[in-house]
């Protein structure tokens, strides 16, 4: 599973931005100890130091604590929210943090999005083509697979993806990606699929494209 679960026991925390130029509630916003956590509803508890819990929603622009419910005013705990969102602590509305199943950096994916999880960088999707790093040969992303490198098993082989030789040295409990060559897909109705690590594949830019 690679969804990062909220921490329920992080402590309010402070940041350290150059306070230059902000206006008093941008500056506190940064500089006072606050907890953001996301609800499942999607709206943020924002619980301070000094023991008070908000709920912020980031999508009305909203927020139950004075400042804003009474003064209408942009408060420091909608800001926070936003800056807790761009510094990737928290996710925003209707996503979820997890870490790349193939590079292991932190991303975000729909609340429902189902695994693999991969970040922008590692992103395929179906009709991407890529290149084979052993071959240098062409194909066409036709799906991904929940099961790593080590779990997904070839039938016709009876062995899983990473007891390939051809597969040696890439991670065994890499990504699967499934595929079928582009001169395949180009000719026939069903051609057959074949399963690849991730990081076998990278994409094929545009110059490779060309015919």
């Amino acid at each position: 599973m690679t969804l990062i679960e909220p921490t329920d026991d992080r402590g309010p925390t402070a940041l350290a931005p150059d306070l230059r130029d902000m206006d008093a509630r941008a500056a506190r916003a940064w500089v006072e100890r606050m907890a953001v956590r996301q609800r499942e509803d999607g709206t943020y508890a924002v619980s301070t130091d000094s023991g008070h819990t908000y709920l912020v929603d980031l999508t009305a622009r909203t927020c139950t604590c004075p400042d804003h419910r009474i003064r209408g005013e942009h408060c420091k705990h909608l800001r926070r929210v936003a800056i807790e969102i761009t510094a990737r602590r928290v996710a925003p509305p209707g996503k979820q943090r997890a870490r790349c199943d193939a590079c292991g950096t932190v991303t975000f994916v729909p609340a429902d999005a189902a695994e693999p999880h991969l970040c922008r960088a590692c992103r395929l999707t179906p009709g991407d083509v890529v290149l084979d790093r052993e071959t240098g040969n062409r194909l066409v992303v036709v799906g991904l697979s929940a099961e790593r490198a080590d779990e997904y098993v070839v039938a016709a082989a009876d062995k899983t993806v990473a007891e390939f030789e051809t597969n040696d040295g890439y991670p065994t409990d890499d990504v699967v990606v499934e595929a079928v060559y582009l001169a395949d897909a180009a000719r026939r109705d069903d051609p057959r699929r074949y399963a690849f690590p991730h990081s076998r594949l990278r994409r094929a830019d545009d110059a490779v494209l060309v015919e």
